[in-house]
């Protein structure tokens, strides 16, 4: 709901408009001069402002717009006179002033001006919240095979308007993908907007995404637009999307189908040019086999597939990742992961990924507070349980110590430890060593052979 404050010295002025605007169900604010309106400023950030021209004996309106824009006020105001001159309505809009309505005010043209006003207001804090999304996505971190071969694809199908399905267990950074598919199209200078379908109540998914009139439904006391409208000309992300209801996959399909979407309430369709990019951590072909998800849409999303491995299949960019993750949380004095810290960060299985493994470097940090050097004990005093039972417990013994071997070979040398630890618990048996392992046997080969088992 709307917050409106009205600020003016004649209380009869206060109480008509504001038994006005709250019969139309916005919240209601008075200030009777300038003073007591920059005290109000200071306990709430109204949506627009309307403020006499003059209010004797203290600063006038032009006093207190100009006083309003230096604490930061971005809402519109709309002045109010009934004896305005050219000259305050010139000094007014320099000022910043969205509109002069001349007293005794007309109920419609008091509406008709707030209106616009909002739909303003509506528009600064959407470019807002853009902005931040927009610079939100950092930076893909590794050099190893995986993150090379997931460049590729990157580069391969950002140029076009390809829709794109992205799959990953959690925290593998299907958002970052997404932006960096976003950066390297021709829409990059438009709007990334990421939308997490799981995070919207469900009778609201279709006002979130295509918008809604004002009155299609209790509550909605204003148009609003819909993140589709909002990615106009840019790229939306889906994050999630596999928790989307059936009818809201219906919806979404027709969007696909005719690059048209209807608000809620609204009697015509517009036109978007939106690239789609959808994510999710659910395996989609099993949700239709399932019947809970729409197999028609599933290929409509399902173009140009793109996987993010785990973190526990690319630990040869755990280095990159501490060094990088670290510096963000210190960036003077970042201290410097031993070995050994690496070693027992490689050991763990990371159920929850590179997100996981962010916070566990932070808190390392905050424990270890102007330590120059990290080293296993501090890692192994953060690890949860989970971590005693990963893939390497009970299988490689202690860490290795200290070697003067190069990083990678250190790492190299402790997967291997693990490894054999496991072949030799299991008998040989290779089933046995990848269930040891919590990995499977694709993986495993794989792994053997570049380690020379």
């Amino acid at each position: 709901m709307s917050t409106i404050l009205i600020i003016d010295d004649e209380p009869n002025i206060r109480r008509m408009l504001g038994a006005l605007l709250r019969a139309e169900g916005y919240d209601v604010v008075e200030a009777g001069n300038g003073n007591a309106a920059l005290l109000e400023l200071e306990k709430l950030d109204p949506d627009v402002a309307f403020c006499d021209l003059m209010m004797p004996p203290g600063p006038d309106g032009l006093a207190t717009l100009e006083a309003m824009r230096a604490r930061g006020l971005e809402a519109p105001v709309i002045m109010m006179s009934g004896k305005a001159q050219l000259s305050d309505a010139v000094r007014a809009t320099q000022l910043g002033a969205f509109q002069f309505l001349e007293k005794p005010l007309s109920p419609e043209s008091t509406l008709v001006t707030l209106r616009a006003a909002l739909e303003l207001r509506r528009t600064q804090l959407e470019n807002r919240v853009l902005r931040t999304q927009v610079a939100t996505p950092g930076e893909l971190i590794g050099t190893g095979r995986a993150m090379t071969r997931l460049r590729g694809q990157i580069a391969q199908v950002a140029p076009g308007d390809t829709r794109v399905l992205i799959t990953g267990e959690s925290g593998t950074g299907k958002e970052l993908v997404a932006a960096a598919i976003h950066r390297g199209s021709r829409r990059a200078k438009r709007a990334f907007v990421a939308v997490n379908c799981a995070a919207i109540p469900r009778e609201l998914v279709e006002s979130e995404l295509f918008g809604h009139e004002r009155g299609a439904f209790t509550g909605a006391t204003e148009r609003r637009e819909g993140r589709f409208a909002l990615a106009d000309g840019g790229t939306i992300l889906l994050d999630e999307v596999g928790d989307l209801s059936l009818e809201a996959q219906a919806k979404l399909l027709r969007v696909l189908e005719t690059g048209e979407l209807q608000r809620v309430g609204a009697e015509r369709s517009e036109r978007v040019d939106v690239r789609v990019i959808a994510a999710t951590n659910r395996q989609l072909s099993q949700a239709v086999s399932a019947g809970a998800f729409r197999e028609d849409l599933f290929f409509r999303l399902n173009v140009f597939p793109v996987e993010l491995p785990p973190l526990r299949d690319r630990l040869e960019d755990l280095p990159d990742l501490v060094a990088h993750l670290a510096a963000r949380v210190r960036p003077v004095g970042t201290p410097q992961f031993t070995t050994e810290a690496l070693a027992a960060l490689a050991a763990y299985r990371w159920p929850g990924n590179v997100r996981e493994l962010a916070n566990l470097v932070e808190r390392i940090l905050i424990i270890s507070s102007g330590a120059k050097e990290i080293g296993a004990e501090q890692v192994m005093a953060v690890l949860p349980e989970a971590g005693a039972k990963g893939p390497g417990a009970g299988v490689g013994g202690p860490l290795p110590p200290a070697s003067g071997l190069p990083l990678s070979d250190a790492l190299d040398e402790y997967e291997r430890q693990l490894i054999r630890g496991a072949m030799a618990k299991a008998g040989g048996n290779i089933a046995e060593v990848a269930r040891i392992l919590q990995t499977d046997r694709a993986n495993l080969y794989r792994r053997m052979r570049r380690l020379g088992l």
